[in-house]
This record gives structure tokens, C-alpha cells and sequence, in this order.
């Protein structure tokens, strides 16, 4: 059985993978997008962008709701594997997600994500400001429990756009975390009891 990791440890990870290694001076790190700090050319999300300008403010889903639907098929559920963007767009791929993050003490990274979404429907000012006042105090507050890992850049834009808060304050932080969990959690998360639970279950109701 192997040992679990801290919560702490965890975090230490984390935020390894957000910062990235240190640059050699006089060689800058390239030009990326939010969500590919490896700066390679073939980022997948990079290009999403330059084929759909038009769409840059997603954060690799259109939308939650169009995928609260039937549970998913055990063909569903083995394709996750193969993307990160169809799990997270299945209720039931979140959750069971959830339940692995939650054991690596990193479940407030998804929290965090589904929250931003939330926001970023929301119309009425005042709802948005309530909710972007609740957002911060949750996940970005350094004296919040469930603080997220974000780089200081991030952070202080952030803190920036707590004048005036918008629906989207939070949109880099959100590509930010939403990468940290694709690139460091869900390997993992393919490899774990959790998921390979998840598929013998569906196996089993095959066989019935």
C-alpha cells in the first residue's frame, strides 16, 4: 500500500509545477499560454486559440450544463484516459475526480475551477461581486485552509481586480489550476484505485 501523501508535500508539488524550473540568465522562458508553461509549440491549447480567436476567454469547456446528463458508459469512462477536457465534462467524472483529489488533499483545486465557472454566468452585478468577494476568501486568501497555488503574477492581478470585480476576474487563475490539475493530478488519477474501481463497477454491470 502506498504511503499517502501530505496535505503539505502536496502543496510543495504544486507549486513546483506552477513556477516551473528557474531560467539560466540572458534565456527567458518563451512566450506560452496560460495553460502550457513548457512553452512547447505544439501545446494543444495553444492551438485552440490561434484556430478560434474568438473563443480565448473559455477555459478549455464551453460549459458544465451541457453535460449534466445520463451517467457515463463504460466506453465513456475508459476515454478519459485519453482526455482530461471529456472527464471534466461528465458530472460523474468530476466527481469521481473529486474523490481522488480529495485523498491527495488537493480537492479545493477542482472546487476552485467549478467556482470560477459558476461566476462566470452570473449576470447581476451584485450577485458577481458576492461571488467573487466568496471566491477570494475561499480559495485565494492566504489565510484561507483551501487556498489554491498561484504564481505571484496571477495573484497580484487578482488582487488588482478586486476594485471592481467582473465575472472573469479569476479566468487565468482558473487556466492556471485548470492545467496544475491536468499535467500533476489526473496521471495520477488514471493510475489509482479510484479509477480503476470506477471502471470495474461499470464492467460489472455489463456482466449482469
Amino acid at each position: 500500500m502506498p504511503q499517502s501523501v501530505s496535505g503539505v508535500e502536496m502543496r510543495k508539488r504544486q507549486q513546483a509545477h506552477i513556477e516551473g524550473p528557474p531560467q539560466a540568465p540572458g534565456h527567458p522562458r518563451p512566450n506560452t499560454c496560460c495553460l502550457c508553461w513548457c512553452g512547447c509549440c505544439k501545446c494543444l491549447w495553444n492551438e485552440e486559440r490561434r484556430e478560434r480567436p474568438e473563443r480565448q476567454t473559455c477555459t478549455k469547456m464551453d460549459s458544465i450544463e451541457v453535460t449534466e446528463e445520463q451517467h457515463p458508459t463504460l466506453d465513456e469512462a475508459v476515454a478519459w484516459a485519453r482526455s482530461f477536457e471529456l472527464m471534466m465534462r461528465s458530472s460523474e467524472g468530476r466527481d469521481v475526480f473529486r474523490e481522488f483529489l480529495r485523498s491527495e488533499y488537493s480537492e479545493e483545486n477542482l472546487m476552485f475551477w467549478i467556482a470560477c465557472e459558476e461566476l462566470k454566468k452570473e449576470t447581476n452585478p451584485s450577485a458577481v461581486d458576492e461571488k467573487a468577494r466568496i471566491i477570494y476568501e475561499d480559495y485565494v486568501s492566504i489565510l484561507s485552509p483551501k487556498e489554491v497555488s498561484l504564481d505571484a503574477r496571477v495573484r497580484e492581478g487578482i488582487n488588482q481586480s478586486l476594485a471592481e470585480p467582473s465575472s472573469l476576474m479569476y479566468e487565468e487563475a482558473q487556466l492556471q489550476i485548470y492545467t496544475l490539475m491536468h499535467r500533476d493530478s489526473f496521471p495520477r488519477f488514471l493510475n489509482s484505485s479510484v479509477y480503476r474501481d470506477l471502471l470495474e463497477r461499470k464492467r460489472a454491470c455489463l456482466d449482469t
